[in-house]
């Protein structure tokens, strides 16, 4: 596994330093208003206040990756970027692991990405950094509509990202996949609560961490719509439907994956995964400050058949 900076970041990941908010502000310069001097004697913005928050993923999308125009609708996801491009950077070491140590880069890299949301930041990152191709699916039609918009309003994106409604909200892959689909990974960033409420209670705690300010209440449009957030039975449920659907796909896509968030899910998580019969399964550990999450990947391909999905697919 590739080794990790003392934030926590993968070595290719273009946030592993310290924000330069003179830079940013010079590429996007409205996050001006929300820059000020912290008690530190730094530069930042209140990493509470959810407007300053869109603001600053805008400035990184156009300084890091030539994504000029984003915007979400309000009341979606908006994304912390760094940990986002860590997924992917750590999907592209597996897949290098599987070419010979070279990490491939080009449209030859096909991508799922399950629950794209509004912000598109997998398709976003990977095309611009990798060249990668990416499809990404979604059970709202609004959210993939601002991810079209983004697309077309932005000429480094343009024939690497197509979308696809889920209009089954029952289903994951099904529906999504095609018969004549192969998806070198596919990757997921799953609802993490079981109920509103829970999410509700999740975005007021985060609020509070932010500030240390335990009377101040979580702005609406702080993390996210229903389905970006919670489904019944949570992270848990969605994920061990993700590995039952994925036994249906698994001659069409090389290495699912997706984020954990709770420790505690993944013995349950690697019991499915053997009662599925995938062939190979890890878990890597992401590490962000305090934060600490996992991707856990598997495959239903043999050494033999990996070995000719890399020769067959990648040049």
């Amino acid at each position: 596994m590739s080794q990790q900076n003392d934030k926590g970041l993968h070595p290719r990941n273009l946030h592993k330093d310290r924000y330069d908010f003179e830079a940013l502000s010079t590429t996007t310069p409205e996050l001006k208003n929300y820059v000020a001097t912290n008690p530190h004697g730094d530069l930042s913005i209140d990493f509470s206040d959810p407007q300053a928050v869109i603001t600053l993923n805008k400035a990184l999308l156009a300084h890091f990756y030539k994504v000029k125009v984003w915007s979400i609708p309000k009341g979606h996801l908006c994304p912390p970027i760094p940990g986002r491009a860590d997924y992917l950077h750590h999907m592209a070491d597996l897949l290098g692991r599987c070419h010979g140590g070279v990490v491939p880069y080009g449209k030859e890299i096909n991508v799922l990405d399950i629950g794209v949301g509004a912000n598109g930041i997998y398709p976003l990152i990977g095309r611009s950094f990798y060249s990668w191709r990416f499809v990404g699916s979604d059970i709202d039609a609004k959210a993939l509509a601002n991810v079209a918009q983004i697309v077309n309003d932005n000429e480094i994106l343009d024939g690497g990202i197509t979308l696809r409604h889920q209009e089954d909200s029952e289903r994951i892959f099904d529906g999504i996949i095609a018969k004549n689909d192969r998806f070198d990974f596919t990757l997921c960033n799953p609802p993490f609560h079981r109920s509103a409420e829970e999410a509700a209670a999740g975005s007021q705690r985060k609020v509070r961490n932010l500030t240390k300010d335990k009377s101040k209440k979580a702005k609406l449009n702080f993390g996210g719509q229903a389905n970006e957030l919670w489904c019944p039975g949570g992270e848990a449920a969605f994920i061990r439907k993700m590995i039952e659907e994925s036994k249906l796909h698994a001659k069409k896509v090389f290495w699912f994956s997706t984020l954990v968030s709770k420790k505690e899910n993944l013995p349950n998580i690697y019991k499915a995964l053997v009662a599925a019969k995938s062939v190979e399964y890890h878990t890597i550990e992401m590490k962000h400050g305090q934060k600490v999450t996992r991707i856990v990947f598997w495959t239903y391909l043999s050494k033999v058949k990996q070995k000719a999905w890399v020769k067959a697919r990648w040049s």
